[in-house]
């Protein structure tokens, strides 16, 4: 659904985006990652066929963005950070207006505008002047309006910025429904644990170029190294950590726990745990310790 190739913009010097290769299919949730001004923007609006790239190319829909981009625009649901909202319209007469934008009959205006605003719970404040509105129920308006025609690709910019725990937990919950719908969604996000949630793939870009990619759990091996795993008990006999290092890779330790590390746990653990009925210990708790994306994302740009 959303493929590019060698996808490159430059502004003169500035090289805004650098030999940018995605893929994202039906049904699957790419969370495009990195600091302010890496290039997450201008990759969303060469896209959109906003911009033209400087060169190499790029699908949406089945769909070039420089030979056929009414069809793109036409495919592509946008969540920009600047929402572009009118405030002084109503929600209902706004999303009416996008809806004729998008050539929309008014019967289907009507229904998609019901259907999303009770899905977001907006239905209650249609009637009312956008300027109105609280700071989610803007992001929430804007999101629906993205949704308007039924697009089968949507590019999302911080969809749960300014919501409320249960806002966002509805915008979450409905980009999962999406997928299910087989929608193709880049989510590009701040939020690190939002895009571990969401996401079946992360790639991260740094001054403009796209660093590495892949699911959570493999940039996690890749550049945290292998699971940490805790183990933790009620006595700590003397030589336990002293065999255990020959075994695994020791980490840290105190008097009644210790973290190690291991490729292999499915065979490790049965022999950590045979060392420890050998020294008589009374284990609590064998366990991973959680190691979060934002681990991740911290290493990949601090150190390129």
């Amino acid at each position: 659904m959303i493929e590019t190739d060698g996808l490159t913009k430059h502004f003169d010097e500035f090289v805004a985006v650098e030999d940018v290769s995605l893929a994202v299919h039906a049904g699957e949730v790419l969370a495009l990652l990195g600091p302010n001004g890496a290039g997450k923007t201008t990759t969303v609006r060469m896209l959109t066929s906003i911009l033209i790239p400087t060169r190499g190319t790029a699908r949406v829909a089945g769909y070039d963005i420089v030979t056929q981009a009414e069809q793109v625009r036409a495919s592509v649901g946008v969540l920009t950070e600047s929402h572009g909202l009118y405030l002084r319209m109503k929600g209902r007469e706004y999303l009416d207006f996008f809806g004729q934008l998008y050539s929309m009959d008014e019967a289907k205006r009507r229904r998609q505008g019901k259907a999303l605003a009770e899905r977001f719970g907006l239905h209650d404040v249609l009637d009312r002047r956008i300027g109105e509105y609280s700071k989610g129920m803007r992001q929430k308006l804007a999101l629906i309006r993205s949704m308007m025609h039924d697009p089968p690709v949507l590019l999302l910019d911080e969809p749960t910025s300014a919501m409320d725990p249960h806002s966002a937990r509805q915008v979450r919950d409905a980009i999962r429904d999406l997928r299910k719908d087989g929608r193709a969604i880049i989510l590009c996000t701040h939020n690190l644990a939002e895009a571990e949630e969401l996401a079946d793939r992360i790639a991260i870009i740094r001054r403009g170029r796209i660093i590495v990619q892949g699911t959570a759990l493999e940039l996690k091996a890749r550049l945290l190294g292998p699971p940490l795993l805790e183990l933790r008990f009620v006595n700590n006999p003397d030589g336990f950590v002293e065999r255990l290092s020959g075994l695994v890779e020791v980490e840290s330790s105190g008097h009644n726990w210790v973290r190690y590390r291991v490729a292999d746990p499915q065979t490790i653990n049965p022999q950590v745990l045979a060392i420890a009925a050998e020294h008589q210990m009374k284990v609590v708790t064998l366990s991973e310790v959680p190691q979060s994306l934002e681990e991740v994302y911290l290493r990949v740009v601090s150190e390129g």
